[in-house]
């Protein structure tokens, strides 16, 4: 299907510019405080087109807005690797679509979300946004352990470092660009069969707002520790290379990438809901406990066991929304849960890079497992009698 693989192609340039994006803006000149706020900029401007897409995008219709987000993309590549003072860099990260962690937070994703359901019945919607979310995270591990070898060839004088780094970001434009010859290619089928098809939120809008307040508590705790700051906090703490850094997030994307299979099996016999909360809870306990390990063995095995139950949910959570809500009103309900995630993320990255700029114990970490564990207490105890209609 054309969507996984541009899913997979995009993961791939996430995972591989949320590893090398720290150390490039450090080349650069930028305190720890200027990266936390160039990646708070990267959240903000997501939100801000995912906001424009949801309210205005059908408009335009799925297959050209795709097409459109992927020149955003290769213009964000080009951006990032030409522009090396932080206000020009705050800029192209706010209108860009660069994301400084190894998740989709995208202007893509509610188009692509929208789209799926649409592919599958009922009963198989769960495990295609499964296969999705596989797709994703095998791809981003692989982007992540390539980032090494901007390293190697600055190591062997193939490239001078600063242009070694840059490099990734040109790859990521070149990704762009094949994505985009992908989404050339969607069948005209995709668009609705008429503009009035796609509806802003109608009946489903009570539940579409709570669920997306409780998921702005999550997205709030997991700004504080996306991948880009994590391998901030592993730089600073364990003095991790890049290399090693790639090598850490390979593994943890790849059992995150596993974890989707097993999360159906799951849901089908706990109910989506227990499923989300039952499994991300105790991620978010490992999470907070990490900081606290005496050595990196034991906090990488902190972050290993977490990344085998905290992307569990991911799958889970978008069935669960396209569940509950009319088909007309999908494409709405994906930008309205994604948009606030999008917003609420934005805060953590710059109070975590002024953070880490003045210690380097893991306060980021505990704060986001809390703020997490607290949003899987609340969507237990509103929505567990919720069930979409596969449940009941």
């Amino acid at each position: 299907m054309r969507l996984l693989e541009t899913r997979g192609l995009r993961a791939f340039g996430d995972g591989l510019v949320s590893v090398v994006l720290v150390p490039a803006l450090t080349i650069a000149g930028l305190s720890a405080g200027r990266i936390g706020a160039v990646i708070t900029a990267t959240l903000i401007g997501s939100a801000a087109v995912t906001l424009a897409v949801g309210l205005r995008g059908y408009r335009l219709g799925r297959r050209r807005l795709l097409q459109v987000a992927s020149l955003m993309m290769i213009a964000t590549g080009i951006g990032f690797a030409s522009v090396r003072t932080f206000w020009p860099l705050l800029i192209v990260a706010f209108l860009g679509t660069m994301n400084p962690s190894a998740g989709d937070v995208s202007v893509f994703l509610p188009t692509e979300q929208a789209l799926l359901p649409q592919t599958a019945p009922g009963t198989s919607r769960t495990a295609l946004f499964a296969r999705y979310a596989l797709t994703g995270s095998i791809l981003g591990a692989a982007g992540s352990l390539a980032a090494g070898v901007p390293e190697a060839l600055a190591n062997h004088h193939v490239l001078g470092r600063s242009w070694a780094l840059r490099s990734a970001f040109i790859v990521y434009s070149l990704l762009g660009l094949v994505v985009l010859s992908r989404y050339a290619r969607l069948s005209p089928a995709i668009e609705p069969a008429n503009r009035e098809a796609t509806t802003p939120l109608g009946p489903s809008r009570t539940i579409v707002y709570k669920l997306s307040a409780l998921f702005s508590i999550d997205a709030f705790g997991g700004g504080f520790v996306v991948q880009a700051l994590l391998a901030l906090w592993l730089f600073r703490r364990f003095g991790l290379s890049i290399a090693v850094a790639g090598q850490i997030f390979f593994w943890t994307g790849l059992l995150s990438a596993l974890s989707a299979l097993v999360a159906v099996r799951i849901a089908k016999r706990l109910g989506l809901i227990r499923t989300m909360v039952y499994t991300h809870l105790p991620a978010n306990v490992l999470l907070m406990a990490t900081p606290f390990m005496p050595n990196l063995g034991l906090a990488i095995a902190c972050l290993l066991a977490r990344s085998a139950l905290s992307q569990m949910d991911v799958p889970v959570r978008t069935s669960y929304v396209m569940a509950v809500v009319t088909p007309a009103e999908r494409p709405a309900a994906a930008s309205v849960t994604n948009v606030p995630r999008s917003l609420a993320s934005a805060v953590g990255p710059f109070a975590a890079g002024w953070m880490l700029e003045r210690t380097t114990f893991g306060w980021p970490l505990v704060i986001g497992g809390a703020l997490k564990a607290t949003y899987d207490l609340v969507l237990l105890a509103i929505f567990r009698g919720v069930r979409p209609p596969e449940e009941l």
